[in-house]
């Protein structure tokens, strides 16, 4: 099945919970991590642990059954705990599992977690003694780049690979993937769970080591730990428990790759799925992305938020170099995009990254945001994927 939503009644998350993102070596234990959000998320919801019907637990680098290792720190009520991994998306699937639980009405509470305690350095293996998951996505690249890429990272190559094609076909300058960089670490100096706060120039950005193509280290997402937490309510069950605070998912897809992926580096990132899971997130919330004030979308590269704010609709194909000069993409502009600083600048815990998009964008509903607050929203949409591959598109909105 390419692609997924859900129907029936509209979930609302009640609570959210998140710890700051971290170096590795910096953080407490995985299963510390993912207990701690979850407590979180529970005391915003005013919800206890022993309501809970069953809950999705995220990651990516832990064994199997790890979330029961970490939510059986709040109490053994014996309610089903499944673990997920999706990639860079495993957060948000969690989230998108417990909302279709809800929807469906096979649950009127649940919890979704995600929870990631990495290593420094690039991503590796668990298993290296079989077939990579992703060995067939590494080949087409190949075929495409070349294989002669100087011994660049896989995913510096995906990613910079899908930049060099977009100023092939767009003529997008080197200047505006680093005006990107610069504006990740002005947002993130306004929030306390990032983990790079540290202002950079265009110049900074663009003299840092060279990563792969249009690529420098500035322009990458490094590896952190941390975790992140959700609640997720029938509008019945928050009804008879009066809970105040709560923000509804308008919309929600799930999609996954199809042959239209593999027709470049862009569609191998991730545009086919992001602009197939927006196209039902607008439809099943009756609003578009002009109709967007926020969004928290997967900037692991400046690339990869160049080329999603065009899947996105956030502004036309070949158009994110007007949309970045012109101030679009932040404060007294169309969208404010990734005011938490993102991935590039918050971090990105594999498990943790779509709830803690769900995280900031809840707060920005609810306008408890502080000093990353904007103005007047009434649409918050959040943007995750992975290769290999999966996208999690959702639309938030007051309850």
């Amino acid at each position: 099945m390419s692609s997924m939503t859900y129907s029936g009644q509209k979930p609302l998350i009640a609570g959210v919970g998140m710890l700051p993102f971290m170096k590795p070596g910096q953080s407490e234990p995985w299963d510390k991590m993912g207990e701690a959000a979850a407590r979180l998320a529970l005391q915003d919801a005013e919800i206890r642990y022993e309501d809970l019907e069953l809950a999705y637990v995220g990651y990516v680098y832990a064994d199997s059954t790890a979330g029961q290792s970490a939510l059986y720190h709040l109490g053994l009520s014996g309610i089903p705990i499944i673990n997920v991994n999706n990639n860079c998306a495993t957060g948000s699937t969690a989230l998108f599992l417990a909302c279709q639980a809800v929807s469906s009405g096979s649950a009127e509470v649940a919890l979704a977690v995600g929870f990631e305690q990495m290593n420094p350095g690039k991503l590796g293996l668990i298993f290296d003694d079989r077939k990579r998951t992703l060995d067939w996505l590494t080949a087409r690249m190949g075929a495409l780049l070349g294989e002669d890429t100087g011994g660049a990272l896989d995913t510096a190559k995906y990613f910079g690979g899908a930049g060099l094609e977009h100023q092939r076909k767009f003529g997008t300058s080197r200047e505006t993937f680093a005006k990107i960089a610069v504006k990740a670490r002005h947002h993130a100096a306004n929030n306390p769970f990032a983990l790079f706060r540290t202002p950079l120039s265009v110049e900074e950005v663009l003299e840092s080591r060279p990563l792969y193509g249009m690529l420098t280290r500035y322009q990458a997402c490094a590896p952190s730990c941390g975790a992140a937490a959700a609640v997720v309510v029938s509008p019945s069950y928050a009804r008879k428990h009066s809970l105040r605070g709560l923000v509804e998912v308008a919309g929600q897809a799930m999609t996954t790759d199809t042959a239209a992926t593999f027709d470049g580096m862009i569609g191998i990132v991730g545009a086919d799925m992001t602009r197939r899971a927006a196209e039902k997130v607008y439809e099943q919330a009756s609003a578009g992305a002009q109709e967007v004030q926020v969004v928290e979308l997967h900037d692991c590269f400046t690339s990869a938020e160049a080329i999603f704010s065009e899947s996105l609709g956030l502004c036309p194909e070949g158009g994110i170099e007007k949309y970045v000069d012109d101030g679009d993409n932040t404060y007294g502009g169309a969208q404010v995009v990734n005011p938490s600083g993102g991935l590039l600048a918050k971090g990105h815990p594999l498990g943790a990254t779509g709830l803690a998009q769900c995280y900031e964008l809840v707060h920005q509903v609810r306008g408890t945001a502080g000093p990353r607050q904007v103005s007047n929203v009434k649409n918050a949409l959040a943007h995750n994927t992975g290769l290999g591959g999966a996208t999690v598109v959702t639309m938030f909105r007051g309850a």
